[in-house]
């Protein structure tokens, strides 16, 4: 009998490490900015690639306008922020479960030492694109 005991707590300690790491990375995905003075409540994830000659930025932002979205240069860093609105809402909606992160975003991105140009950002598939030229 103590073998059946046995994988029941292996079982649960599996499935309770699967929901830790489920948790960790929701928290790192769509965790609270906590930047000093910034009204942003949330931080949308992002992808950084470099090839030598261009870094190209990948910032998640789904159902966010391209409108709604503005890039700023800063010495070492992009600043990434918008405000992504509650797609529905009004008369007869009722919100039965809200995962996506809604409201103002700000998601500030470390570039290497270099002198870049920034090519006019893109929306593609619920992301904005950045490219920089070195």
């Amino acid at each position: 009998m103590p073998a059946r005991s046995d994988a029941s707590d292996v079982m649960w300690a599996r499935a309770v490490e699967l929901l830790d790491e489920a948790d960790r990375l929701h928290r790192r995905f769509f965790h609270l900015s906590t930047n000093g003075g910034t009204a942003a409540a949330w931080e949308p994830p992002a992808d950084v690639y470099e090839d030598g000659r261009d870094i190209v930025i990948v910032v998640a932002m789904p159902g966010v306008r391209a409108e709604r979205v503005q890039v700023i240069s800063e010495p070492g860093a992009l600043v990434v922020r918008g405000t992504r609105t509650l797609p529905f809402t009004g008369p007869g909606h009722h919100i039965r479960q809200l995962e996506i992160p809604y409201g103002k975003f700000e998601r500030r991105i470390a570039l290497p030492a270099g002198s870049f140009r920034l090519d006019p950002p893109q929306v593609v598939d619920g992301c904005v694109v950045l490219r920089l030229n070195r």
